[in-house]
């Protein structure tokens, strides 16, 4: 821990001498300028996501990591003018991102289903509920395959898969002592990588909408078989839940809750607040039927907000959606039903259901203070011209190699998500450019595109500044930097495999193209099978783990 400590001291040290350097040579708006135009659109650019999420996988202290990457990010912009090194960080970056009203509606969505889980908890529903499960639900493998199922049910929005998923669950996973991390891992896991392979999901209307001619969804159908990374991370999970395996440092977490009951190995701090004390009232309905009006308002609210009832089909309108504001006006309406609800059922009095409100926002402080200041990050990037550097790699890359294209694209993607933390932005720059190589009917140009959309879900599931693993430890209620640190062994593991499953689809003839998902399949579970006899099963292991 001294060493950790001393340096991060050293790094930290660097970065305050870099700033001091960059304000001394920088003396006015020409060197300014100048500065600007020598990073601009080079791999500088990806500097400041870098530092942030080094920092954080380090330290373990998100907050000052990503403050320290945009403040990097603002001074590569300034060329060190400190002046607007600060209006940029803070007007373009933090004021501006919690302005824009997409990031507020997200945010909006945030602190009301806080406010719902707080309400829920006090009215006795999710105490009910884990009493329903328990005699239900009667092994720890249970507890997880229904934490997948569920996940994999609400297929809608990755951001309401994992705040609903993580509410529903908890009770049921803590009474079987299954690891918050593991929890969060299960949540992560099951967002994104459904909503991806999902036709039906705002992820879905978000590729289709890269595409012209209207062939969107067709293209995002075609491309569901190829994308591995998606479908390899649910047939992992399904197979480490079934076989009770773990290995990394997730192991030692599941060990600690298995053996010892805790389920936070320690961190008792993120414990849930409103767990206080179970009203003796409450009913599993009183958690069912909240969740229930969740899912069919923000359905109804993403149909809205994409013309539904103005006239446009049901797939079309799911196309369309925005999913901010669908999710917005779908939760507040469950808010305002679930206090008449209540409020009827008498299972709590006004006064209290108006101190949940606070309570609830309370609770989402962390991730939304996490959220504004990865999109800030992000900010930064793209004013450093991020975007338009991978643009350019990529298109050097795709003359030369265009049939080891899919590989490549996965590896680019899986950076660029990482490093940004978005996988809707990934989207945004790559599939135009690989639409602009090969048709839409080409067939390899639908397994790059399927590349495309893997990497960028995995580059966003490994990311400490994604807001979809964001959103998962807020979820799951477990600390973020233990949550990323857990997922990245087994991300990694399923990218690994995904990678030779595109190499494997490059050598295949176009006819044999479908060959490539069972081979997929079949290299996960003998890398699992790897995995299990050399990391887990190993004699030293206990032993090691035990010293630790």
């Amino acid at each position: 821990m001294n060493r950790k400590k001393r340096i991060c001291f050293l790094l930290i040290t660097a970065f305050v001498m870099l700033l001091l350097t960059s304000l001394a040579f920088a003396e006015g708006e020409d060197e300014a300028v100048k500065a600007c135009k020598t990073f601009y659109k080079t791999a500088w650019a990806l500097l400041p996501p870098v530092i942030a999420i080094g920092l954080a996988l380090l330290t373990k202290e998100v907050y000052s990591s990503l403050f320290i990457g945009i403040l990097v990010g603002g001074i590569l912009w300034s060329g060190g003018n400190f002046e607007k090194t600060l209006t940029h960080v803070f007007n373009d970056g933090i004021v501006k991102n919690l302005a824009d009203p997409y990031n507020v509606g997200i945010l909006v969505f945030l602190v009301i289903l806080g406010s719902l889980v707080a309400m829920m908890n006090k009215a006795g529903g999710s105490a009910a509920f884990g009493r329903w499960a328990s005699g239900h639900i009667k092994t720890r493998i249970g507890a997880q395959l229904a934490t997948i199922a569920l996940g994999v049910l609400i297929f809608i929005d990755d951001y309401f898969n994992c705040l609903t998923v993580g509410s529903v669950m908890r009770p049921v996973t803590d009474g079987h002592n299954v690891s918050r991390a593991k929890l969060a891992y299960l949540i992560d896991a099951t967002a994104a990588p459904v909503c991806i392979i999902a036709p039906v999901s705002s992820w879905a209307a978000a590729v289709s909408s890269y595409v012209d001619d209207g062939n969107g969804l067709s293209l995002f159908i075609k491309a569901i078989p190829f994308n591995f990374y998606a479908i390899l991370t649910i047939v992992m999970m399904i197979t480490m839940a079934l076989t009770n395996m773990d290995f990394g440092p997730m192991a030692k977490h599941e060990k600690n809750a298995k053996e010892k009951g805790d389920i936070f190995s320690g961190m008792q701090s993120l414990a849930d607040e409103a767990e206080e004390k179970a009203n003796p009232k409450g009913k599993v309905i009183d958690l069912v039927l909240p969740i229930a009006v969740l899912i069919v308002s923000c359905v109804i609210g993403m149909i809205y907000s994409g013309g539904f009832f103005k006239g446009e089909n049901f797939v079309d309108a799911f196309s369309n959606s925005d999913a901010s504001v669908g999710l917005m006006l779908g939760s507040a309406v469950t808010l305002i039903i679930t206090i008449i609800y209540y409020l009827i059922r008498r299972v709590l009095p006004f006064r209290t259901i108006m101190n949940s409100i606070p309570e609830g926002f309370r609770a989402m402080v962390p991730a939304i203070l996490i959220l504004t200041f990865a999109w800030t990050l992000k900010t930064m990037t793209d004013s450093l011209g991020a975007k338009l550097f991978v643009e350019e790699l990529v298109k050097e890359s795709a003359g030369g190699f265009a049939r080891l294209l899919p590989a490549i694209i996965f590896l680019i993607a899986c950076f660029l998500s990482f490093a940004t933390g978005t996988s809707w932005g990934t989207f945004g720059i790559l599939i135009p450019i690989t639409l602009g190589v090969f048709p839409v009917d080409d067939p390899v140009g639908v397994v790059c595109v399927s590349a495309c959309m893997a990497g960028a879900v995995c580059g966003d599931h490994c990311s400490p500044i994604s807001d979809t693993t964001i959103m998962a430890s807020a979820g799951a209620r477990c600390e973020h930097v233990t949550h990323v640190e857990t997922q990245l062994p087994y991300a990694l593991t399923a990218a690994l495999v995904s990678f030779i499953s595109y190499l494997f689809t490059a050598l295949l003839p176009k006819a044999y193209l479908h060959l490539s998902l069972p081979f997929a399949i079949v290299m996960m579970l003998v890398a699992l099978f790897i995995a299990k006899k050399t990391l887990v099963d190993r004699p030293s292991f206990d032993k090691e783990d035990e010293k630790n």
